[in-house]
């Protein structure tokens, strides 16, 4: 692979993980505009924001650079797209929310939310499918699985936890909750191999 080739190949798997990350902070917030429940890593950042008394991005980035910490026991290494995504995502979900507000109606509240899911799901595929590195939230996840628990388990484990610590500080739990767990594995399962830029192994 010629050095320009090469260049524009990091070029297109940056833009993705770049447009990935912005687009899922614009998700996240379409979510919380709707005001109809939140993703369980949502509804505790949003507990949090509303105890600590700052804004809903500054605690997404503070709990994804704590996260990175619980990444040195089981060695995980941080990629580019790890410590974006730590940032990026925060910084998006703040600027969105100083224009969109809540829709008047129940029907454009629920359009909102659908979309806002969707878009997440296209996000995911977009950022994990530049091959960077997983955000700090998926990495705890993968790290701990590698030490020989099932990845169904420490999933369901962590997102019920954080869920369960996010409603008792106040975050919103809702039917967008339900929609958001039932939804978000199928859709990444669909958008995930359909924007991969990672190079698969001959069969």
């Amino acid at each position: 692979m010629t050095q320009l080739a090469l260049g524009a190949r990091i070029g297109r798997r940056l833009l993705h993980l770049y447009l990935g990350l912005a687009l899922f902070g614009v998700s996240c917030a379409m979510i919380v505009a709707a005001g109809l429940g939140l993703g369980p890593w949502d509804v505790f950042h949003q507990g949090l924001s509303g105890q600590l008394g700052i804004s809903l991005g500054w605690v997404v980035i503070g709990v994804g650079l704590l996260l990175l910490l619980l990444w040195v026991p089981p060695r995980q290494r941080p990629g580019v797209g790890t410590v974006s995504n730590a940032i990026v995502v925060g910084l998006v979900i703040d600027a969105t929310l100083v224009f969109l507000h809540q829709p008047g109606s129940m029907g454009a509240r629920t359009g909102l939310l659908i979309a806002g899911v969707v878009v997440n799901g296209i996000a995911t595929g977009l950022y994990i499918g530049a091959g960077l590195g997983p955000g700090p939230r998926d990495g705890l996840m993968t790290g701990l699985a590698a030490r020989g628990h099932s990845v169904r388990m420490v999933r369901t484990t962590i997102e019920l936890t954080v869920l369960v610590l996010g409603w008792l500080l106040g975050g919103t739990v809702g039917i967008g909750t339900v929609l958001y767990a039932l939804s978000i594995g199928p859709l990444a399962h669909f958008f995930i191999p359909r924007l991969s830029l990672v190079d698969r192994p001959p069969r």
